[in-house]
């Protein structure tokens, strides 16, 4: 059987396309949703759903974690179909799934060229920029995730303390502000984000 196929995936085939496909060549913290994408019986990617770096991704809209979730990861190695058109799939097997869900939240990185060119075709709401962040690299010039940085050298990990890198030891760097969209899965929270809204972004408006 061939064409397109977007079902769910193991963690071994996810981390394989984020690894070979996703410039942060990195998976997201648990919990995560993955789902596999083949074109023509190719395993060609995965697209993975998760709490994203902030705990309360919902308390700005008022939803629990139950209800809201980001998308952190679109992994994609050749393909011929549309990505917006695969995400949209892929946002429905979720739907399914999650029932609760209500909000999608993802964020484009301007620091990797990326506008959110794929949200935009998809019909998603844009509602602004995020602050600017503060990034970490070791001496190796690898990314160190605030998670593992502790201002006293210590840090509560997944409910664990741990020894982690401090600030001084590291090289900061000041990234420019995200693009943020928002997917609403249902009428009333469409009705509620559409309030947020904002133009588009563009490669001349920022």
């Amino acid at each position: 059987m061939g064409g397109l196929v977007i079902d769910w995936c193991n963690f071994s085939a996810a981390k394989y396309a984020v690894m070979r496909w996703h410039y942060s060549k990195r998976m997201p913290a648990p919990p995560r949703a993955c789902i596999g994408v083949w074109e023509n019986n190719i395993f060609i990617g995965t697209i993975i759903f998760s709490r994203g770096a902030s705990a309360g991704i919902g308390s700005p809209y008022k939803l629990s974690n139950t209800e809201c979730v980001e998308l952190t990861r679109v992994a994609l190695g050749k393909h011929e179909e549309q990505v917006s058109r695969i995400l949209s799939i892929a946002i429905k097997k979720l739907k399914r799934k999650c029932p609760p869900l209500r909000l999608i939240v993802s964020y484009a990185d301007p620091w990797q060229g990326h506008m959110g060119k794929i949200y935009q075709a998809g019909n998603w709401i844009y509602t602004g920029q995020t602050a600017p962040a503060i990034v970490y690299f070791d001496e190796s010039g690898k990314e160190i995730h605030n998670r593992s940085i502790g201002v006293t050298g210590y840090r509560k990990q997944f409910g664990v303390m741990k020894k982690t890198r401090t600030p001084d030891e590291l090289q900061k760097t000041v990234r420019p502000p995200k693009y943020r969209y928002l997917y609403p899965l249902d009428s009333a929270m469409r009705k509620r984000i559409l309030l947020l809204s904002r133009p588009y972004p563009s490669a001349h408006v920022v």
